[in-house]
């Protein structure tokens, strides 16, 4: 296996996974320990209600893996805001993201030469998908034809979430106001260099996904990423007006030149135009005034983390030339020349 002199991070997303944690994380630095110079392994603790915060503080302990950063989350979030917590906390000069529990930690590596080699990002799919029923397949490919018409991006089949970042691709969407939901589609979009791979692995994944959960974040990704939803309101605002002055004039033009109209029609159409032409101008404002607020928005923060713990051992920290002095004669009492 080829061996790359660079900074590696991995991302983790964990909830409720006490059980498997350190099997995950042992995996990955087996996978990763002879493949780079340096490594890193991120892990978001997605608000987990089981033990995971005490096992991840043993995994990080003396005795434990090294290399492990923790950030806990006061509450859950979705799995790409999540994934943005490690990913701007991340030092590597490439990150990865993986869903430990659907992804091959160890096709990371096939992954990295392709990001050495040049390739701003890289993707990877994994082809064995776990089954989903057809109400949900029905809701996603429905999801992915507008958000592709939309934004030009097929978000399953062009942008996974398993992928490889360099990090001027992180420093580009750091630029963005709304960095944890453009993270999700921008490096399938902005001008970088891409990789697209594939392999197969069986995923370990306990249920398959909400339904609810998929539409509601599809539905942020929508709304957030593109004006085209809004743009399309008030497209239609724009239509209902026009159209129903086009009716109005119609209405008076039948009023002068026709003289067996029935009694009432004309001042009761007149009516009916004038006030759905005055709602239509109103709906136009209105949805001209939210896409402007829209751009002008400053939320709060999307996610706060509870804790923050790394490993008791970092091997990079060995590799530097460290001279601790003492505070009373300032004399070097130690010199760690490795490296």
């Amino acid at each position: 296996m080829p061996f790359h002199p660079c900074f590696l991070s991995v991302v983790f997303v964990l909830r409720n996974q006490a059980n498997e944690a350190e099997e995950i994380l042992t995996k990955a630095t087996h996978s990763l320990s002879s493949v780079v110079a340096d490594y890193e392994l991120i892990v978001v603790d997605n608000s987990s209600t089981d033990n995971s915060v005490g096992v991840l503080k043993q995994i990080t302990s003396v005795a434990g893996l090294a290399n492990i950063q923790v950030y806990t989350l006061t509450k859950e979030v979705d799995n790409d805001t999540a994934a943005w917590v490690g990913l701007e906390n991340a030092l590597g000069d490439f990150v990865a993201v993986i869903d430990p529990m659907h992804d091959d930690v160890t096709f990371i590596p096939e992954m990295l030469k392709q990001a050495v080699s040049g390739a701003d990002v890289v993707f990877a799919t994994n082809t064995n998908k776990k089954n989903q029923s057809l109400l949900y397949r029905g809701a996603h490919g429905v999801f992915n034809t507008l958000f592709n018409s939309f934004n030009g991006v097929n978000l399953g089949r062009d942008a996974p979430t398993f992928r490889i970042l360099s990090k001027r691709v992180i420093n580009f969407i750091l630029q963005h106001p709304q960095p944890h939901i453009s993270y999700r589609h921008l490096p399938a979009t902005g001008g970088f260099s891409k990789v697209r791979l594939t392999y197969s692995h069986r995923s370990d994944a306990p249920e398959p996904k909400k339904l609810w959960d998929s539409i509601d974040r599809g539905m942020q990704l929508l709304v957030s990423t593109t004006r085209a939803p809004m743009r399309l309101v008030t497209t239609l605002s724009m239509f209902g007006a026009v159209a129903n002055l086009v009716y109005s004039i119609y209405v008076v033009a039948v009023a002068i030149f026709k003289t067996d109209v029935a009694p009432g029609w004309i001042s009761f159409s007149l009516q009916q135009s004038g006030m759905f032409f005055l709602l239509s101008l109103v709906l136009l404002v209105l949805g001209e005034y939210i896409l402007h607020m829209a751009r002008l928005s400053n939320e709060g923060p999307a996610y706060h983390v509870a804790q923050e713990f790394t490993s008791a051992r970092m091997t990079r920290l060995d590799k530097l030339n460290i001279e601790v002095v003492d505070a009373s004669d300032e004399q070097p009492e130690h010199i760690d020349t490795r490296g």
